[in-house]
């Protein structure tokens, strides 16, 4: 007898239980636009492939530390290949841009594997040592191969690395900036030892890319583009080391 009452009151406690579980939490206040606004940033986010070339012992590895995670070595070794790193950064109307970005080696007899580095790839920092003047005429070799071989609409930045060695400096502002204007390139000087104009260069190509994807870019599309004059998608010879004047100039950067 005991046994059939407890049958009861069992099932009437799995009952209970059951409704339990499947009743639904009380939603905290503001949970309600949690999920809506993370999908919404979510589909900002578009991905594109940055490629770093240049000759051996110019500081690309270098920038790309600074860049990635603030730090810098004096002792770095040489790429050997190519190392792949990544960043995002977030632009001023919220929408997020993730660099994936190949460093590669200087070194001449890994040269050709730049190819299969650059290719697809939507932008480009070809950097040189303003200490240094052949490595300039390396650069550009670098960009007249990119301007042969590379996706048309890739973004060429000139990149004088070692701005903090002025007393050593054999490549002058003036000669660098003439060629990037030549070639429409965009062009600032950095170090990547301070800090200084890294973060610059690499937000200003990001304001360059389009919003809604390109060949080669992965991401959910958005409704505005941001397409650039020039053969590069940049306007012709961009200095970036320019303050903006009053009138426009938002995308230059005092580097």
């Amino acid at each position: 007898m005991a046994r059939g009452v407890r049958g009861p009151v069992s099932l009437r406690l799995r009952v209970r239980l059951l409704v339990l579980v499947i009743a639904p939490c009380p939603q905290p206040v503001g949970a309600a636009s949690l999920l809506p606004t993370t999908i919404s940033a979510m589909s900002k986010q578009l991905s594109f492939k940055l490629v770093l070339l240049g000759e051996s012992a110019v500081g690309k590895s270098s920038l790309v530390l600074r860049f990635v995670k603030d730090q810098f070595d004096d002792y770095r070794e040489s790429t050997i290949g190519a190392a792949f790193l990544t960043q995002i950064v977030t632009l001023d109307d919220g929408s997020t841009i993730k660099f994936e970005i190949w460093d590669t080696a200087g070194q001449e007899r890994y040269k050709s594997l730049a190819p299969m580095y650059y290719r697809n790839a939507n932008c480009a920092v070809v950097v040189y040592d303003i200490t240094q003047s052949a490595s300039l005429d390396k650069a550009r070799t670098w960009i007249r191969e990119l301007q042969r071989q590379a996706d048309p609409s890739i973004i060429i930045a000139l990149c004088g690395n070692k701005s903090d060695l002025e007393a050593r400096r054999q490549v002058t502002k003036e000669e660098a900036q003439k060629y990037a204007e030549e070639e429409g390139l965009l062009w600032t000087e950095t170090s990547a030892k301070s800090g200084e104009g890294v973060t610059e260069i690499f937000n200003t190509i990001a304001r360059k890319l389009p919003t809604s994807p390109p060949p080669g870019a992965r991401g959910a599309t958005t409704s505005a583009s941001r397409a650039a004059p020039g053969a590069n998608g940049a306007p012709r010879g961009v200095d970036l080391n320019k303050q903006p004047n009053a009138a426009g100039g938002g995308d230059a950067c005092n580097c």
